[in-house]
């Protein structure tokens, strides 16, 4: 194959005028929840419920160390303190309305109804080393990307920092349940990768960081190394994550290395360029000292060509980066489908030869409508 660049085809998607939503909706807000609040928060929460400060840590380790989800077993609760604390606290923040499971139980898609009937999804996902959630942080996405279930929904409003733990503590209670085949397990990684853009919601997002990642009884105690935070390229948010000193991962949707195609794929592209988001992207890396991940859904006769491959490498070599190649998962009735097999090694075989690490991604849950945004708007349906 040739790395010559061709004129445009025919293939290649028109470009037509994007409209990106940054800001949500207004709308109602969820009730307040022991997990919007820091330790402190909780406690003077607590105080101002007339109780005493201890209190906070003991629902704190109900909630985050236990997976407690019955107000029942809050034994060390005095029955009266128990149900004020539940009801102002710990109020009912999601409902499972649908559930469905592949790969032999070992992938279980919920779609979760928020108090004013939005609904969102969330994907536990175990492996032979691992047990990965990926969650939303928005129902619904503003970022109009063609070729995204969620994104061709629109943006219906940013979830709260307690609707997206909750997604978490519902995924690590399924875990140690053993509802997941394979038995009682724990919860090791968080991925940010499902419907919404986690940095358009940036304040929830990061008060759910910590919320995950605090130590217990604080927080559910996971590593920061294990959360993984997603993006199409909001370079102002990723400055902004940089200066936050964390060491999550972050992880960059970038689909096409010109900008000419990624202008029509990931509309913000019109906003900040690919030179831009990755120089955002290799600043984070050098203030963290974690690789970022490259995801690159790879598109047939979109962006899968030996050309574009060989750009993204000169693009990525050097730096400190692992690229995830992601077999596009379509939606029905779409255009849009996953790469030829060969195409798909070919471009793997181009990334390696420019010395960049690549794998290409263990795509789960096609028969249950896997892609990201499918089983909400089914379930919707």
């Amino acid at each position: 194959m040739s790395s010559t660049q061709p004129a445009v085809t025919a293939s290649a998607p028109e470009k037509t005028p994007a409209k990106l939503v940054f800001a949500a909706p207004r709308r109602g807000k969820p009730p307040r929840h022991l997990a919007d609040l820091s330790s402190a928060e909780r406690r003077e929460a607590v105080v101002q419920l007339g109780e005493k400060p201890f209190r906070a840590d003991q629902l704190s380790r109900h909630y985050f160390s236990r997976l407690v989800d019955d107000p029942a077993e809050m034994t060390d609760l005095p029955a009266a303190v128990r149900e004020r604390l539940v009801s102002d606290l710990l109020p009912s923040l999601l409902t499972s309305v649908r559930e469905m499971d592949c790969d032999g139980g070992k992938t279980l898609k919920t779609v979760w109804k928020a108090f004013d009937g939005v609904l969102f999804e969330s994907v536990l996902m175990r492996y032979p080393d691992r047990a990965t959630l990926c969650v939303s942080s928005q129902a619904g996405c503003g970022m109009n990307c063609p070729f995204c279930a969620t994104g061709q929904a629109g943006l219906t409003r940013n979830l709260s920092t307690a609707e997206i733990v909750e997604q978490v503590t519902a995924g690590a209670r399924a875990l140690a349940r053993g509802r997941i085949t394979g038995g009682p397990g724990r919860l090791s990684n968080i991925v940010f990768m499902g419907m919404g853009e986690p940095l358009a919601n940036y304040k929830a997002v990061m008060g759910a960081v910590r919320r995950i990642t605090d130590p217990a009884p604080a927080g559910l105690g996971i590593s920061q190394r294990a959360v993984t935070v997603s993006t199409v390229g909001l370079v102002p948010a990723m400055e902004k994550l940089a200066a936050e000193d964390m060491s999550v991962r972050l992880a960059v949707s970038l689909h096409a290395p010109d900008d000419e195609l990624r202008d029509d794929l990931v509309p913000v592209n019109n906003r900040w360029k690919v030179a831009e988001v990755l120089d955002a992207a290799w600043a984070y890396a050098d203030r963290s000292g974690r690789r970022v991940s490259i995801e690159y859904a790879l598109i047939k006769d979109v962006n899968d060509q030996a050309w574009r491959a060989d750009l993204l490498g000169r693009l990525l070599r050097g730096k400190l980066v692992h690229v995830n190649l992601i077999p596009l998962n379509p939606t029905p009735g779409s255009k849009w489908t996953a790469s030829r097999p060969e195409d798909e090694r070919e471009f793997v075989r181009r990334l390696e030869a420019h010395r960049v690490p690549v794998t290409v991604r263990d795509t789960r849950g096609r028969e249950i409508d896997g892609a990201c945004g499918q089983l909400a708007a089914s379930t919707k349906d």
